[in-house]
């Protein structure tokens, strides 16, 4: 190797390191979207359609959920959806077999899908839930106070 394939090696570097572009991963956006109706539905897969990267958008009436797939940023997805002037927040349920506490007061909602609970932080423990340790002590065996009825 001479002196011009040294020049045409190195040339080739540089050049490469220009090329080289920081490609975009393919995401999977879940947001809740209140939608009353089929009009409604078909209003927001039309707005999520047009975001740039997306690749297929699948809307579900009945769950009041959007999912946007492609190559996009969720900050553009959920600012195309609030264009809609619907009330929209980033999907906040997750299957309760991935929650470690799923029966937590924060994470139990009526409204959530079939063997759903709401996303909490692992921070959440069972001593913030409603249960009071008096009331669990009214009633114990340990307890000589405890009623009588029982």
């Amino acid at each position: 190797m001479g002196v011009e394939g040294t020049l045409e090696y190195i040339s080739d570097l540089l050049s490469s390191v220009k090329k080289k572009k920081k490609k975009k991963q393919i995401q999977t956006v879940a947001l809740k979207i209140r939608m009353d109706c089929e009009g409604c539905a078909r209003k927001v897969k039309k707005v999520l359609s047009g975001v740039k990267g997306a690749k297929s958008v699948d809307v579900d009436l009945k769950q009041q959920k959007a999912t946007v797939t492609g190559y996009v940023e969720t900050k553009k997805v959920l600012a195309a959806a609030q264009s809609t002037k619907k009330k929209v927040e980033l999907w906040p349920y997750v299957p309760y077999t991935l929650v470690a506490n799923p029966y937590v007061a924060q994470a139990y909602d009526k409204k959530a899908p079939p063997n759903h609970v709401r996303k909490v932080p692992a921070t959440a423990t069972v001593t913030e839930t409603t249960i009071d340790d008096r009331y669990t002590n009214l009633f114990s065996d340990d307890n000589p106070n405890a009623c009588s009825i029982m």
